[in-house]
């Protein structure tokens, strides 16, 4: 079997979250008290539904997409997945359809994590779901990194093998059998070397 991981990027390779707060600050939009527990961010930060769309629409067609921070311990053990390992990451993410946007999203993750290690991007639509994307990997079995529940279900529905990175947002869901949560890439390798 091909050693590719499937991985989406923000809140799993980049710290999307974090990045979008302080451009949100820098415009004088606050959080609401533990935001970071709530995924809708209109709740998040008391704003309506089309006003946060909007925001992450402008956000993540910005210059920002090309130096967003990794996440957690994640620069350090996806390089060891690819060099050590010999694993290839496939990365499907709902950053948006901007051309621009997508080229800085390559040029992070290249600078971050080395310029071999992710032979496949693919850029969806601003929170798209990503059902139809992950069909082409349907009865592959391979390794699917998601944060957002619903889409770690819809690989796991095509035969994908998801992890769940854990965030204040996830934390509760009830994890199926068949899904893995972590909350470190630390605790991602060592599983991916216990499972083979």
């Amino acid at each position: 079997m091909e050693k590719i991981i499937v991985t989406d990027a923000d809140g799993v390779l980049l710290n999307w979250e974090y990045a979008f707060c302080v451009w949100m600050d820098a415009r004088g939009y606050q959080q609401i008290p533990k935001g970071n527990q709530e995924y809708n961010l209109a709740v998040r930060f008391g704003i309506s539904g089309n006003k946060a769309a909007e925001l992450v629409r402008i956000f993540n067609s910005s210059a920002a997409m090309g130096f967003l921070p990794a996440l957690r311990d994640a620069r350090y053990y996806v390089k060891r997945l690819h060099e050590e390992l010999g694993y290839d990451f496939h990365c499907v993410t709902s950053l948006g359809l901007d051309h621009s946007a997508k080229k800085l999203r390559q040029m992070n993750l290249d600078k971050l994590f080395g310029s071999t290690a992710f032979t496949v991007l693919e850029c969806l639509d601003t929170n798209a779901p990503k059902e139809h994307a992950l069909e082409k990997y349907r009865g592959r079995g391979y390794y699917w990194i998601e944060d957002k529940f619903e889409n770690a279900i819809a690989g796991q529905n095509v035969g994908l093998r998801p992890i769940l990175i854990e965030h204040g947002w996830n934390m509760h869901e009830t994890i199926p059998t068949g899904m893995k949560k972590v909350t470190t890439w630390k605790e991602l390798y060592n599983y991916i070397v216990e499972q083979g």
